[in-house]
């Protein structure tokens, strides 16, 4: 399976030719979007934000609307999905990563461990 890979000024030059202004106008989003690849280093960092739920948290990060370099008002919320559709296609949940995982959880993520209470005991 081939991945695409769009860097975050890519995006950014996207956003440009669908709405105007400048790339500067939207890096800050598009970064944001994609600097959870520190985590992971591949497409997989996707599931930490390219999701319906991460688009909300943009806007709330963000605000519902940025002014670019032409004066015009942008909703957030269309730079978002925009940003995750040219990454995944279409605007995924988070339930659809975890699909994969319900299907075939790992053995440690089954596993329920009970905790103990230990009693700190403090000296004067």
């Amino acid at each position: 399976m081939e991945v695409k890979v769009l860097t975050p000024w890519k995006h950014a030059e996207s956003s440009v030719n669908k709405w105007g202004g400048k790339p500067e106008d939207y890096i800050e989003i598009h970064d944001w979007f994609d600097e959870t690849k520190q985590y992971t280093g591949d497409w997989t960092h996707r599931v930490l934000r390219h999701h319906a739920a991460g688009i909300q948290w943009a806007i709330e990060k963000f605000g519902h609307s940025i002014e670019n370099s032409d004066g015009k008002e942008i909703p957030v919320k269309m730079i978002a999905e925009r940003h995750v559709e040219e990454d995944c296609g279409f605007v995924p949940t988070v339930a659809d990563y975890l699909k994969p995982t319900l299907k075939n959880p790992e053995d440690w993520m089954l596993r329920v461990k009970t905790t103990s209470v230990h009693v700190m005991q403090f000296t004067e």
